[in-house]
């Protein structure tokens, strides 16, 4: 391995250990990811690849939400709300491989009461924050302070 592949590899650790340093440089995992040849899609090629997933539940492994960095997941995951307007519960089973965008997809049980647990992957190698709930749930709005 390189010594630029290994230095992306030690700064890309490094944002994902103190993830307040992601927050301030939203895109950086994200474009050390594609140096780094674990790519992800971009430009006409994400564009194309978003419109196809388009056509598959949002939250499913076709159509995973995309949001930014773990804080964006758990961001997304808080602002979900079961039927009853409650927060569902959820827990992180772990990565599931590459996504249909070319990003490490990770998959959340998300469980409303008296209903069957749900999986929800997320790509968290995107802008975010995703503004449309997942089938079965609503959204409250994002803390304009936390999407800066």
């Amino acid at each position: 391995m390189s010594v630029t592949k290994l230095a992306a590899l030690a700064a890309l650790a490094g944002l994902l250990a103190f993830p307040a340093a992601a927050q301030h440089r939203p895109n950086e995992a994200r474009d050390m990811m594609r140096q780094l040849g674990g790519g992800g899609l971009s430009g006409k090629e994400l564009d194309a690849a978003i419109a196809k997933a388009e056509a598959h539940p949002l939250g499913s492994k076709l159509n995973p939400v995309r949001e930014n960095m773990p804080e964006g997941q758990i961001a997304y995951l808080g602002r979900l709300r079961c039927a009853d307007g409650n927060a569902p519960a959820f827990t992180r089973r772990g990565s599931i491989g590459i996504g249909v965008f070319g990003n490490i997809v990770d998959a959340y049980d998300v469980t409303c009461p008296g209903k069957p647990t749900q999986e929800i992957d997320i790509d968290m190698y995107h802008d975010g924050p995703e503004t449309r709930p997942v089938p079965g749930f609503s959204l409250v709005a994002a803390d304009p302070a936390q999407v800066a």
